[in-house]
């Protein structure tokens, strides 16, 4: 079997020179205006209109001065969201962290049954967006009308509801059920099936148990990888809104996203001091960055020899239990949720079982125009961002690794900084630059301005997962091209875009599924013609509007469309050969 070279021994060697100096000049000027325009200039402009004393931004001319930091500062409720919005994170990090590297080891080192559709179906539950599960563990766990509760009270097991969902253990519970543990198992597996059992084998000859090897020899081998996870993770301190906004409304819990839309979203909107709370998560997310580069900076390549062997573990009779366990906790992350929104949807009102079954919620919703009118919008909001993303970070990521063009360093920074800015911060940033800039402000509220955000939002993976393929596929077919007299653009049509084509196509499936079921990012920029789906139930299923039932049955279409995406992986990227590695990104077989 013929391996790739390491990553080491590409990137070690020259990138290829840019064909032309006056062309690729121009176009890397261009790449970093535009991307600098939507991507750095909103977050300036946060900055500074934080310091904007006026009463009305859009109609006084501006004022400057500190007063809305010092009432920021004097309102213990707003610093307290970044507080909330931590200890959110950190529980849910301590609990899906070890959950997940021990599934991880069980999947790829064991003997386990059915281990690949097992992964696969990780792979579903991260594809389902966190707004549908919230929506159904509500439905279940609701302390008063929630299905589980009310079955406890008439089976006379407790006096009243024994969960409560609206709670700080209930958001960490609804984070982990969400992407929590899914992502973790997601990363984590290709880098634990891609190591060499060797040492492995020679502790367990020296006498060693498999759990001893576990910790002593495993882990150890395995820490890169597993600190990269953590590194990652730290990007998405600052990422959640929809499960915190449905499940901490209701007792008054924010955390800083859901206090940002709520200072902006009241009778009259507190624009300053959601600035500045804006800015001073922008304070932190600035730490952040530099530690999670230098975090994977460091991080070391364990890379498959010539006499790789990866050795899997016969756990006897255990087997079986624990692909039991996985299984239950599968149906929990997938098809328990569709189930429970399922039920609901036919529920005359949920939680009521004496009411009955009805379908009028149904025939309701799909004769309301404002649904199909949504339903339009996600399709083409995921359509659009299947199509052009994948080729927009294609190409940003051959002019970071394929060309000596200037600016690289500075395009790099842009890719990961952007990465960083949390999607309602994001919005927040580009509300003031739409409304700011003449030009575009007649884009705001439009379809337009929608697509904007939805192509750019997953820059950060789609760059790099790119960057990972280009490191690992050799030149010799690009300078040839070159060598006959073909330009880069040509180059890149002719050699590049086949060679790419099963990353693309993974590409294109996460940034639909990314689309359609995007809220935090699109909140602040869409209006009542633009809503999405996500947008629908996320309404329908907040305080005082509350029409779960109707939530349900548009959460069951947000499903459908996000597991069809994921069968097309499952048919398109793995068929045609993609193996994805934490060590080295995507790379095509």
């Amino acid at each position: 079997m013929e391996h790739s070279p390491t990553v080491e021994q590409v990137t070690a060697a020259p990138p290829l020179p840019a064909a032309r100096i006056g062309t690729g000049h121009f176009i890397m000027a261009a790449v970093l205006l535009v991307l600098g325009y939507f991507l750095i200039w909103p977050v300036i402009l946060l900055l500074i209109n934080s310091f904007n004393t006026a009463n009305d931004w859009f109609v006084e001319p501006r004022a400057w001065g500190l007063a809305h930091w010092e009432n920021a500062f004097r309102r213990p409720g707003l610093l307290k969201s970044l507080g909330n919005t931590l200890l959110i994170w950190s529980l849910t990090v301590a609990i899906s962290f070890p959950i997940g590297i021990t599934i991880a080891w069980v999947l790829a080192r064991t003997r386990i049954p059915f281990s690949h559709t097992l992964e696969f179906l990780f792979w579903v539950s991260y594809m389902v967006p966190s707004l549908p599960t919230t929506i159904a563990w509500i439905t279940l766990l609701d302390p008063d009308i929630g299905m589980l509760n009310v079955a406890l009270t008439k089976l006379g097991l407790f006096e009243q509801g024994p969960f409560n969902i609206f709670s700080v253990p209930g958001i960490v519970w609804a984070n982990l059920m969400g992407h929590g543990i899914s992502i973790k198992v997601m990363l984590m597996t290709p880098a634990f099936r891609n190591m060499d059992a060797t040492l492995e084998e020679a502790a367990r000859v020296g006498g060693a148990s498999n759990l001893r090897t576990l910790l002593k020899v495993t882990l150890p081998l395995m820490m890169s990888p597993m600190i990269m996870v953590f590194a990652l993770q730290l990007l998405r301190v600052f990422q959640s809104f929809e499960t915190e906004y449905l499940l901490g409304m209701p007792f008054g819990f924010f955390v800083y996203s859901t206090k940002i839309y709520s200072l902006i979203r009241n009778q009259i909107p507190n624009y300053g001091e959601a600035t500045v709370l804006a800015s001073a998560t922008l304070t932190m997310i600035a730490l952040i960055i530099p530690l999670q580069r230098w975090i994977l900076e460091r991080r070391r390549y364990t890379t498959i020899t010539g006499s790789f062997r990866p050795g899997l573990i016969d756990l006897g009779r255990w087997n079986f239990v624990i692909f039991g366990i996985l299984a239950t906790l599968l149906v929990l992350l997938t098809m328990g949720p569709l189930c429970i929104l399922v039920m609901g949807s036919f529920m005359t009102r949920i939680g009521y079982f004496v009411l009955g079954f009805t379908l009028d919620h149904w025939k309701l919703v799909l004769n309301d125009p404002v649904f199909l009118k949504c339903l339009h919008t996600t399709l083409v909001l995921g359509g659009t961002a299947a199509v052009l993303s994948p080729l927009l970070f294609s190409i940003l990521a051959y002019m970071l690794v394929r060309t000596k063009l200037p600016g690289r360093n500075l395009l790099d920074l842009m890719v990961w900084g952007g990465g960083a800015i949390p999607g309602i911060l994001a919005g927040l940033g580009l509300l003031w630059m739409f409304l700011g800039t003449p030009m575009l402000r007649v884009l705001f509220g439009t379809i337009w301005a929608l697509i904007i955000v939805v192509v750019l939002q997953g820059k950060t993976t789609g760059v790099n997962v790119m960057k990972g393929v280009l490191v690992q596929v050799g030149a010799d077919m690009e300078e040839a091209a070159r060598v006959s007299g073909a330009g880069w653009i040509r180059t890149y049509v002719r050699i590049w875009l086949p060679l790419l084509m099963p990353s693309l196509i993974l590409l294109a499936v996460m940034n639909f599924v990314s689309a359609a079921g995007a809220t935090g990012s699109i909140i602040l920029l869409a209006s009542r013609d633009t809503m999405t789906l996500s947008l629908m139930a996320l309404e329908l299923s907040s305080v005082g509007v509350s029409n779960r039932e109707a939530a349900s049955i548009i959460s069951i279409f947000i499903i459908a469309i996000t597991v069809t995406g994921a069968l097309i992986v499952r048919y398109f990227g793995l068929g045609m050969g993609v193996r994805h590695d934490l060590t080295g990104g995507t790379v095509v077989r």
